[in-house]
C-alpha cells in the first residue's frame, strides 16, 4: 500500500485566520518511507508566542522561506492522489483547504484519513489518544514531537501498526474499511481547477 503521511504547523488554531508555518509530510510504499516533502512556510505575520512555545518555530526560522501560494502544486505533485493520513486530520485538512480555496491552486486529491477516531477503536482503554501517548504505547522510536516532519512520520508508523491490527498479513487493505471506522463520510481537499490564465495560455 501506497500512502502519504502528513502534518502542518500553524501559528494557531483558526483555519483562514491563522496560518500554516511548516510542512511535512512522508510517503510510505509497502511499510517502508520513501519519500519526504518537508519546508517551513512565511506565514506574513509574526508567530505568537503560544505557537513557538509549542513547535519551537520562531519567527527567524521563517525569514525568506516561501509562502504557501508557491508550495501548494509541488505537495500536491508529491502526494498525488495517494491517501493522506494525519492524526486528528480534520484540524490539518481545514488550514490546506483553506488556503487551496483563498489562492486556487489544486491541493492533494487523495481520500483522507483520521488514525485518531481510528486508534481509539483498535487500542481501546488508554489514558489519552494523543500521538505521543500512541507512539509510546506502540514502542515506535520517537525523538521530538511537534515539528511537521517528525509527527509526519510518526503518524505513519501508526497506520501501519493500525493496518497490521486490522488486516491478515497479505490481505489487502481496504481503504473504505478504514473510512468506517472514522466514523465520519469518505472526505477530500476541495478541488481546484485552475483558470487559462493559471495554465499559462493567454
Amino acid at each position: 500500500m501506497e500512502f502519504i503521511a502528513f502534518d502542518l504547523e500553524t501559528t494557531g488554531t483558526v483555519a483562514g485566520v491563522d496560518q500554516i508555518v511548516e510542512i511535512g509530510a512522508v510517503r510510505f510504499i509497502n511499510g517502508e518511507a520513501e519519500g519526504v516533502y518537508s519546508t517551513l512556510v512565511d506565514p506574513r505575520r509574526s508567530m505568537p508566542a503560544g505557537a513557538t512555545a509549542v513547535n519551537g518555530i520562531t519567527d527567524d526560522m521563517l525569514v525568506g522561506k516561501p509562502y504557501i501560494e508557491d508550495l501548494l502544486e509541488s505537495f500536491a505533485e508529491f502526494c498525488g492522489d495517494r491517501p493522506l493520513v494525519a492524526h486528528n486530520a480534520p484540524f490539518d485538512s481545514q488550514f490546506l483547504k483553506a488556503d487551496i480555496l483563498r489562492h486556487e491552486i489544486p491541493g492533494p486529491t487523495g481520500i483522507i484519513l483520521d488514525t485518531l477516531p481510528i486508534a481509539r477503536k483498535v487500542f481501546p482503554g488508554l489514558a489519552n489518544y494523543k500521538l505521543g501517548t500512541l507512539v509510546q504505547h506502540l514502542d515506535i522510536p520517537a525523538g521530538q514531537f511537534h515539528r511537521a516532519e517528525e509527527d509526519a512520520s510518526y503518524c505513519g508508523r501508526l497506520f501501519l501498526e493500525i493496518i497490521k491490527k486490522i488486516f491478515n498479513p497479505g490481505e489487502a487493505v481496504i481503504i473504505e474499511n478504514l473510512v468506517a471506522l472514522t466514523g465520519r463520510p469518505e472526505t477530500r481537499l476541495p478541488v481546484v481547477v485552475k483558470t487559462e490564465k493559471q495554465l499559462g495560455l493567454f
